[in-house]
């Protein structure tokens, strides 16, 4: 049996997961399954608590990172879960063993004077700088992911009302667009697509310039190359606006639930990270700041 194309296949059928996060139990289970074979197990069926921790440790002695360990363990408990669920075995093996958690890494954010800087980075006048300005006015106005703005459709932005639609990999939702960002957007629609489109374009947004759907890696160097531009030192990613869009929607006034929703987080606890965010900055604030916080000698 190919318990990893019908794995793939439960996940795809039954959990509302992002594409990255079903690539990532994919290649952790299949890394799993190459364990086996190694050990001489033929199924997984076979493999009880100490094989799993076998496999832990070897993660961990091949110097893994902890994040890593710990998200390679998740991806074995949703795998045996799925065994279960199919009548397959009877127990979790997995689900007892533990591993010393990550300390998670706080996102990176920029302040206001950055922002302003990078979306102001690329040159509208050009083809390219238009249509730049355009995705970069749209994350940061949205703060959806660049999986989702490299799958957005003409359709799914209604320039008029001024509201993004993100179809997403979970259930859709509608994210109010602000002003400028619907000026850059509209003005890249115009100017810039109308040109560039080449026939099998389809309804795509945003296009490179050979006229075809522009992808994650093509905007990785776009947004790379504008931080640069903007004299940036911060280590930028596609995901830098998203959780900027966040942190800035909480340091004037929004409530976390709304944020939760305009993310597409499932969980709360996914987006309760940005108020430490906030509040680590407001103890740098306070602390460069205020006349008598820093201690002296």
């Amino acid at each position: 049996m190919d318990y990893l194309a019908s794995f793939e296949q439960y996940l795809v059928d039954y959990k509302s997961l992002a594409s990255n996060t079903l690539s990532s139990y994919r290649k952790d289970v299949e890394c799993y399954l190459r364990f086996l074979d190694e050990q001489g197990i033929l199924s997984p069926v076979e493999a009880g608590e100490d094989v799993i921790r076998r496999f832990i440790d070897k993660l961990q002695e091949a110097g893994r990172s902890p994040s890593t360990v710990t998200r390679s363990l998740a991806s074995l408990r949703s795998f045996y879960q799925y065994l279960m669920l199919f009548g397959y075995m009877d127990q979790n093996p997995a689900k007892e063993i533990k591993v010393e958690r990550a300390q998670k890494k706080l996102p990176q954010i920029l302040n206001s004077q950055e922002i302003e800087r990078l979306l102001n980075a690329p040159n509208p006048l050009e083809f390219k700088g238009c249509r730049d300005k355009a995705m970069l006015e749209l994350l940061y106005a949205t703060g959806i992911r660049v999986s989702e703005l490299v799958h957005l459709d003409v359709g799914d932005v209604n320039l008029e009302v001024g509201i993004l639609h993100c179809r997403g990999s979970r259930s859709g939702r509608v994210i109010p667009i602000y002003p400028t960002a619907v000026e850059a957007v509209s003005d890249y629609i115009s100017r810039v697509r109308a040109v560039i489109a080449a026939s099998d374009s389809e309804n795509a947004l945003f296009l490179n310039l050979n006229g075809q759907r522009l992808t994650r890696q093509g905007f990785w160097k776009i947004i790379k190359s504008c931080a640069q531009s903007a004299h940036i030192d911060k280590d930028i990613t596609p995901h830098t606006l998203r959780h900027s869009f966040a942190a800035h929607l909480l340091e004037n006034g929004a409530q976390l639930k709304d944020i939760q929703e305009m993310m597409g987080h499932v969980d709360i606890s996914s987006t309760q990270v940005y108020a430490q965010v906030v509040q680590e900055r407001f103890k740098d604030v306070y602390q460069n700041c205020h006349p008598r916080a820093k201690q002296r000698a």
